[in-house]
């Protein structure tokens, strides 16, 4: 039996929960149905993408190519900043159904290169451009087209020219089924040495924001630096519902600490609740105000900020490691750790060895194993209790009357907490 088949059959047992982490995390979680609590039902003009770094999302998270647990209340996924953008690249950008000419179209360039049934391996590629990314442009061009006329691409920009782009590979691999590796190659393909701002970030859904107790009597989650583990910065990772986790970094990174609060003061001109929202670490990068970041290094949102100069088709690696054990004699980034990926990729190719029909030619086999790898990439977390999304939560203001006779009204019944399959995860 192959190693992929028996890690099935432990988890189906319920004997090893291989599934209990994977690849959950949308791509977007702004402009949604389940974020939107307007009176006239403008899911698109209710929850921006604008707003979305500045406003905890209430049923869901997003991230590019990121993990999280079944129940999506710890959340990891890499965000990036090439120095030029007006914001940190933390999720998909895409037009909204009125701005595309062809209706609501993501205008990223990713892609799901391989998965596992037990996401025992994982890897993702996002290509991220160099200069200013064409954000205004995109919706300007395609709101001026009509109907007829093809969709604007990001590729149609000229923002790829002389290959000024990075590809940011991102890889997991499971040491075991609490133990995920976790390996980012960006490569700067373009004729010049180029900065790389990286931050793979960790941050729990925010569940306590929406109820009068505020989990007080589970205990808020947290995040908190504890002392460097052989000059390894370590972050511990406390939920009531999983116990501490660790975080461990290889090299020399700052670690960035905020809550993952809306910034009430930017979205709607009133007071914040507190001292930390979720964009400080945003506004940290791009407008140098440390002020906005936790001193006391604890919160329930934190980056790990690497800051790269690679030069011309080169490449920088990072390497972390989420695991349940606290471990200060082992070296995490050691021989060990290249090789629990170099055998988690031979068990990935003897799964699908069997999987594909051998009679294919090289480059079908690779086509079709791509197709299961973006199957397995839409295993999507899916949090959406309508009689609750009518009413309102007890922390927050009631949702307008009109909701009541509007769009899902009469789905009162309906209540997920659950991974589903989606035709995308944007």
């Amino acid at each position: 039996m192959r190693k992929e088949h028996e890690r099935l059959l432990q988890d189906k047992n319920r004997e090893v929960y291989w599934k209990r982490w994977g690849p959950y995390l949308s791509e977007r979680a702004w402009g949604t149905v389940r974020e939107d609590y307007s009176a006239n039902g403008d899911a698109w003009g209710y929850f921006t993408h604008d707003h979305a770094r500045s406003r905890a999302y209430r049923w869901n998270e997003d991230g590019i190519a990121g993990f999280c647990d079944r129940h999506q209340l710890i959340c990891f996924a890499p965000a990036m900043w090439n120095g030029r953008d007006p914001m940190i690249k933390e999720r998909l950008f895409g037009l909204t159904g009125p701005e595309g000419n062809h209706g609501e179209d993501v205008k990223e360039c990713y892609f799901y290169l391989d998965n596992t049934p037990a996401h025992s391996y994982m890897k993702a590629l996002y290509k991220y451009p160099q200069q200013e990314f064409p954000y205004q442009r995109l919706i300007e061009e395609n709101r001026r087209r009509n109907r007829l006329d093809p969709e604007f691409e990001l590729t149609d920009t000229g923002i790829f020219d002389d290959s000024r782009y990075f590809d940011v590979f991102i890889e997991y691999a499971k040491a075991s089924s609490e133990d995920i590796l976790i390996r980012i190659i960006a490569w700067n393909r373009g004729p010049d040495t180029a900065r790389l701002h990286l931050l793979p970030t960790i941050w729990f859904r925010n569940t306590w924001s929406w109820s009068n107790d505020g989990e007080t009597s589970h205990g808020k989650p947290a995040l908190e630096r504890i002392a460097d583990v052989h000059g390894l910065p370590v972050m511990r990772v406390y939920h009531a519902q999983y116990g501490e986790r660790w975080l461990y970094s290889a090299g020399s990174p700052q670690l960035l600490f905020t809550e993952n609060e809306s910034n009430l003061r930017r979205l709607f001109g009133v007071s914040n609740r507190g001292f930390y929202q979720k964009d400080a670490i945003n506004d940290f990068l791009i407008q140098g105000h440390r002020h906005r970041l936790n001193p006391e290094q604890t919160g329930t949102k934190a980056s790990i900020y690497y800051d790269l100069e690679i030069p011309a088709g080169e490449s920088a690696v990072i390497k972390l490691k989420f695991t349940q054990k606290l471990n200060s004699t082992q070296d995490h980034f050691g021989m060990a750790f290249d090789e629990v990926f170099r055998e988690r990729i031979i068990e990935a190719d003897d799964f699908y060895r069997d999987i594909i029909p051998q009679s294919l030619s090289p480059d079908a086999r690779s086509v079709m194993r791509q197709a299961f790898a973006g199957m397995l990439w839409s295993k999507q977390f899916y949090n959406y209790d309508v009689q609750t999304w009518l009413e309102g939560d007890p922390a927050t203001p009631p949702p307008p009357r009109e909701r009541l006779q509007g769009r899902n009204h009469d789905w009162e019944h309906f209540y997920a907490d659950d991974i589903l399959s989606m035709p995308d995860k944007c």
